[in-house]
């Protein structure tokens, strides 16, 4: 009886083991047919026709067009200021005008010596006619042989003597002349006057102060700064690898940080043909990056616009209508197989899609790019309109290979659209 329950109690576990193997097979089963059914998750899109832009951005500042920094040319005290700062001004309104004292006494220094000179002219004049009247009588003496050759050489000499002293007074006479010019043109850039209309947009200084003008190493004192604020410009430094794709008269859209929510429409009116220069030193190991600068002039500005604002733009260098284009998050890069004909030639990368047939497999495709805009690239050659690709996520991007099945998912659609 003991030996029939002990055979029971080995049969028992031995169908408890068999269960188990079955039950684990059975999942083992099932899990490689649910992953051989449903694939590899991924979000797929259609190739479609779109419109593209393909945009540059960069940073910069509001500039006026016409913007004159008023500086002193002779050195002075302040003697009086006829604007504020804000102020409208017209061309040829007076602005500033510096002491004036010393100069006007030079003026008249000058003019003094003129007046001197200019009489001394009309007796040098007397005195060149007397002597030359004095020669002539000696000449005819000396043709009727009345005086010696001696004192006929005396009278030419003391002409001659009286020609040199009145051409002498006549050049004196220029140079005084030529100083007073030099000491009125002094004199005028005592007295400032606009050279443009606009708005006075600095004034950096007081009644009072003296003026020092500029020298090679110290710039000069700038008095104040005049824009016309009725062209605007947004001045942007474009770096190196995008300044070849701007050219002139490219449009831009010009955001403002101070009015976040414009949009001011501009157009490119000039691309540096130079680097900026850079004030900042770089090391041995690192070297600077080179940005070019670009004008943009806009086309309707705001009037409360001023400048001096932060501002960044997007150039707009290439634009296409209904072309097919992909999301670029949809590309994918793989090496090139070996060409067998060349089997010297480095393999390198290309850049595909991966295209997925009826049945849900996936093929990657080799494409020409075109423009970029946004967030889709235009399609060159490789695809047709309406194909089925994926477009996602990363991770299953990385992970596809020819030939895997997929379970396709359509793309999550943005509330509101």
């Amino acid at each position: 009886m003991k030996d029939e329950k002990s055979f029971f109690q080995r049969k028992k576990k031995t169908v408890i083991i068999l269960a188990a193997a079955l039950i684990l097979a059975l999942i083992v089963i099932f899990n490689l047919s649910a992953n051989r059914d449903t694939g590899l998750k991924v979000t797929v899109d259609k190739v479609q026709r779109q419109n593209l832009n393909s945009m540059i951005s960069a940073s910069g500042e509001i500039k006026p067009k016409k913007n004159v920094e008023i500086s002193a040319h002779v050195p002075g005290r302040i003697d009086k200021i006829g604007v504020q700062e804000g102020d409208r001004v017209r061309a040829g309104q007076f602005l500033l005008k510096l002491d004036s004292t010393q100069y006007e006494a030079i003026a008249d220094r000058d003019r003094a010596m003129i007046r001197f000179y200019k009489t001394e002219l009309e007796s040098s004049e007397a005195r060149r006619q007397k002597d030359k009247d004095h020669y002539d009588r000696q000449q005819k003496l000396y043709n009727e042989s009345l005086i010696s050759k001696e004192q006929l050489e005396q009278a030419k000499m003391q002409s001659e003597m009286s020609s040199a002293s009145f051409r002498s007074t006549q050049h004196q006479i220029e140079q005084s002349e030529a100083s007073l010019r030099s000491t009125m043109d002094t004199l005028s850039k005592t007295n400032f006057v606009s050279p443009i209309d606009g708005v006075i947009t600095s004034l950096r200084v007081e009644e009072g102060e003296v003026a020092i003008i500029g020298t090679m190493n110290n710039p000069g004192t700038v008095l104040m700064t005049i824009a016309d604020l009725s062209v605007m410009e947004a001045e942007v430094e474009v770096d190196e690898t995008d300044i070849v794709s701007v050219k002139l008269g490219q449009m831009a859209n010009v955001r403002v940080d101070a009015f976040p929510s414009l949009v001011i429409k501009g157009t490119v009116t000039e691309v540096g043909s130079s680097a900026l220069q850079k004030s900042q030193v770089t090391t041995a190991t690192t070297e600077e990056a080179k940005d070019f600068k670009v004008v943009i002039t806009l086309n309707s500005p705001p009037e409360n616009l001023k400048p001096g604002l932060s501002a960044s733009a997007d150039i707009i260098v290439a634009e296409k209508t209904k072309v097919l284009a992909v999301p670029i998050a949809a590309l994918a890069v793989r090496d090139k197989e070996a060409n067998k004909d060349k089997p010297e030639e480095k393999k390198g990368e290309e850049d595909g899609i991966y295209v997925l047939s009826q049945d849900n497999h996936v093929k990657f495709t080799p494409i020409q790019k075109g423009i970029t805009g946004d967030l889709n690239i235009e399609v060159v050659s490789g695809l047709a309109e309406g194909q089925r690709i994926v477009v996602g996520p990363y991770s299953a991007l990385r992970a596809l290979k020819d030939g895997m099945l997929v379970k396709p998912e359509e793309p999550k659609k943005e509330a509101g659209r």
